[in-house]
């Protein structure tokens, strides 16, 4: 039994889950990995999380957020146990009918579980929390590097003159829209969100991988989810959603679109390196195959007429998804330049 073994069986032990019975089930890009426990005497579920710190850092941003989501009565999953010097958290199960899943079944449901979710960022933006780090204009440019750097045939060092003049004007063209001052769980999409039916208005969603949550620009998650990278939402779909949110929030429709055809270009740059990074330094390859989707959202993000200057800085400087270049995110890393 490795060292790692021993403490999550003394983890079990202590909060009463020692015999349980164990599957894995799916994990995020991070090196978190996560199991389905089953409970021999009462058949309760539960998902342990397994985050080593020395990857992951702690767990307490997960619990903190959770209490916080909470306390605004949307549905978290409820923290059963926890070590967070050991990292491991014991979650409440909150199934497997994530939205991609349950769409996939029945098609009809895709638009009242994506106007749900558009309800839940509402309801996170009337709930302010100034203790989440602030993701601001100059920060989210920052955050773009990894497309400099990995998103390359050949990875660099360091950043070119070009990227960094590309850095320097997203920075400013963010410098210049909106407040960042709205909650964000930033890895808003699909295959984080669970339908839970039974439930009463928001908490009919279920949320997951909220741990690097942020205080932001409104339209962050709503870009999250509509520009997936893991499925298409139709552009008629998409369209109605942007609408349903400017309604609510009441919004300025045409200046918000150009407001967040810029916060998801930003959002998708950022993608596009996180991929070939992980890629070709986590030997994690399968996101090579996401990223043609993440190219073409951030085609549709700079054809906004307000971002064509942006859209000429950056086309000499990434390129598109063909299958060769492919082909070369796949490899492993090669020494930076």
């Amino acid at each position: 039994m490795t060292a790692r073994a021993q403490q999550r069986a003394q983890f079990l032990a202590v909060s009463g889950w020692q015999s349980a019975s164990t599957s894995p089930i799916a994990g995020d890009a991070s090196a978190r990995s996560y199991q389905r426990l089953t409970h021999p005497v009462t058949n309760q579920t539960a998902i342990l999380m397994d985050a080593p710190t020395d990857h992951n850092g702690t767990s307490a941003p997960f619990l903190r957020v959770a209490t916080y989501l909470k306390n605004a009565d949307l549905s978290a999953p409820d923290i059963l146990a926890y070590d967070l010097e050991a990292g491991f958290l014991l979650l409440e199960d909150l199934g497997d009918a994530l939205f991609a899943n349950v769409i996939t079944k029945d098609g009809t449901l895709e638009q009242p579980l994506y106007e749900a979710a558009v309800q839940v960022i509402c309801r996170l933006h009337d709930h302010p929390n100034q203790d989440l780090s602030y993701y601001g204009p100059t920060q989210m440019a920052q955050a773009t590097d990894l497309a400099f750097l990995h998103y390359q045939p050949t990875p660099f060092k360091a950043l070119s003159h070009g990227a960094r003049q590309a850095i320097d004007q997203l920075d400013e063209h963010l410098s210049q829209i909106g407040e960042f001052n709205s909650v964000s769980l930033r890895d808003f999409h699909a295959e984080n969100l669970i339908w839970l039916p039974d439930r009463v208005g928001d908490a009919r969603v279920g949320l997951l991988d909220f741990q690097d949550a942020v205080q932001t620009h409104p339209a962050y998650d709503l870009m999250s989810l509509i520009r997936d990278a893991r499925r298409d939402v139709s552009p008629d779909l998409a369209d109605h959603l942007i609408s349903m949110f400017c309604q609510i929030k009441d919004y300025n429709e045409p200046s918000f679109r150009a407001e967040a055809a810029l916060i998801s270009a930003q959002r998708n740059l950022r993608i596009l390196g996180i991929f070939a990074r992980l890629s070709r330094v986590m030997m994690k390859p399968h996101y090579v195959d996401l990223i043609p989707r993440v190219w073409e959202h951030l085609q549709t993000d700079l054809a906004h007429p307000s971002l064509a200057k942006l859209s000429a800085t950056l086309t000499p400087l990434l390129d598109p998804p063909t299958p060769t270049f492919l082909h070369t995110l796949r490899a492993p890393c090669q020494t930076p330049q």
